[in-house]
């Protein structure tokens, strides 16, 4: 039989208001996982009183910083114990290689939960320098009921990265995942449940962007939306959310440049630069999908880096020898087949990859390379969301930097040189959020991450993220018993 999941609203599991319910499936397989139902706007509406509901009166309202942290910190010691558990089931739910979950994104995941925890007493305000006779401070005050939407390609860890600072800060939260991949959160707020979280504080309502998900952000007692996702779907959270000036954080697209020096360790530059658009896919945002490498090693550092690609190997992501597992839906791999297509029409050398893989009944699609592109064509322009690499040559520090801001983005980028006075003069001239000197797409609960131009803006993780969910209240208080007469009378 089919596994069927709930919405699960105000500590319990429910039916959808409409009785709709949708399938999940396997990326991998194309078999179905569960049965799931499908929320709306109705929904969405009852998870939001709740959440308002929790953060206003109860236990979690009344709850003191430091026993908020510990709980905070119980649920983080039960996904330790569930961790292999839940990486079983995201890879079923949206293909990542059963590695990737249990050595990357469930570690990470629960290390976010932890670093959050350590900080939900450490929230203040300040004292202010104000001259004699009144005393002026502020206070760090929680915003209330946190929506989150959340993507396909790392559910757990994408979560996480809303639900832990948000609940140290003292608000509740409603979540909307990815329709294609609803069933590891579902999993997960279990254990959240189980761990004593009380009733209210976090809402899982599964369903469409079109239907829960613009509910959620265009709802009015909503106070922040916070949103992982492509840049055009951002665009149309902003626009519901401004319809009652709510503040929103977006971490959106990415093309990132990803530049090789002819003075960087060429085995080191050709391994990272392969986990940088491989890993997960290339289903990540901060993959590193522009390749720029310096003329003069142009040749030695590709032969090596195509020799390793096409090695990897595509498969079965439960086997723990598999390198890359499927796309996460036939939909995303035609798309990534339409831009190989014009790739080639545009005059690109397609080396390697560029079709389907033929593994089972799955979403698979090859390691693909590209040669002989330019920053007019269409595959160095649009994030393809794929294991697909455009990759130009430049010659100067100069080049590199024009060709590697030459786009919407700016999410990340990466640098590899031995040469520190290159490495901090390409740092300055990057336009990204983040930028990796000498390896790429590593994360870290403490540094924050997000981006600039069209890849959004706030930062998520690190210290930093707490700011979007809290807001500064100024406390002005008069010491003094005379008081000015303004108007003399």
């Amino acid at each position: 039989m089919e596994q069927s999941y709930q919405l699960f609203v105000d500590g319990e599991w429910m039916d959808s208001i409409s009785k709709e319910t949708f399938k999940s499936y396997n990326p991998a397989t194309g078999e179905v996982n569960a049965v799931v139902a499908k929320g709306g706007k109705e929904d969405i509406d009852l998870a939001v009183k709740a959440a308002r509901k929790a953060f206003q009166s109860g236990p979690w309202a009344e709850m003191a910083p430091s026993d908020r942290g510990r709980l905070l910190n119980k649920v983080a010691q039960e996904l330790w114990k569930k961790a292999d558990y839940l990486a079983e089931v995201e890879t079923k739910d949206n293909g990542l290689p059963i590695n990737e979950n249990k050595m990357i994104a469930m570690p990470s995941m629960i290390d976010v939960l932890e670093f959050y925890a350590g900080l939900a007493n450490k929230v203040q305000g300040e004292t202010l320098a104000s001259p004699p006779g009144r005393f002026n401070y502020t206070l760090k005050e929680p915003l209330g009921v946190v929506g989150a939407i959340i993507p396909w390609n790392f559910p757990l860890m994408l979560a996480m990265w809303k639900i832990a600072p948000a609940l140290a800060a003292g608000n509740t939260i409603v979540l909307k995942p990815a329709e294609q991949t609803p069933i590891s959160l579902l999993e997960m707020v279990k254990i959240f449940k189980k761990a004593g979280i009380p009733d209210g504080v976090i809402n899982v309502v599964p369903g469409y962007g079109s239907d829960a998900g613009n509910a959620l952000s265009s709802h009015p007692d909503v106070d922040k939306v916070a949103f992982t996702g492509s840049t055009s779907t951002g665009k149309i959270i902003m626009q519901a959310a401004s319809k009652n000036l709510k503040p929103v954080s977006l971490e959106l697209g990415g093309k990132n440049p990803n530049i090789v020096f002819d003075d960087a360790n060429i085995e080191n530059a050709v391994n990272g630069s392969m986990f940088g658009i491989y890993f997960g896919q290339g289903q990540v945002c901060a993959s590193g999908s522009r390749l720029y490498v310096q003329e003069s090693i142009y040749e030695q550092f590709m032969e090596a880096f195509i020799d390793k690609a096409q090695k990897i190997k595509v498969g079965n992501p439960l086997d723990p020898t598999t390198h890359m597992g499927p796309q996460v839906s036939e939909q995303q791999l035609e798309r990534i087949e339409h831009f190989v297509k014009t790739g080639v029409d545009q005059g690109a050398k397609l080396v390697i990859g560029g079709e389907r893989a033929k593994v089972d009944n799955g979403n698979f699609f090859t390691p693909t390379v590209f040669e002989n592109v330019s920053s007019d064509m269409t595959i160095a322009k649009e994030e393809i969301f794929g294991p697909v690499l455009s990759v130009i040559k430049f010659k100067d520090e100069e080049d590199a930097l024009q060709k590697a801001n030459d786009t919407l983005y700016g999410l990340t980028s990466g640098i590899w040189t031995e040469n520190l006075k290159r490495a901090h003069r390409m740092v300055k001239g990057l336009q990204s959020g983040t930028v990796y000197v000498n390896t790429f797409s590593m994360l870290d609960s403490v540094a924050p991450f997000g981006g600039t131009k069209q890849s959004g803006f706030g930062r998520e993780l690190g210290i930093q993220a707490l700011d979007m969910y809290t807001q500064t209240k100024n406390v002005w208080m008069d010491l003094n018993d005379e008081h000015l007469n303004w108007y003399g009378v």
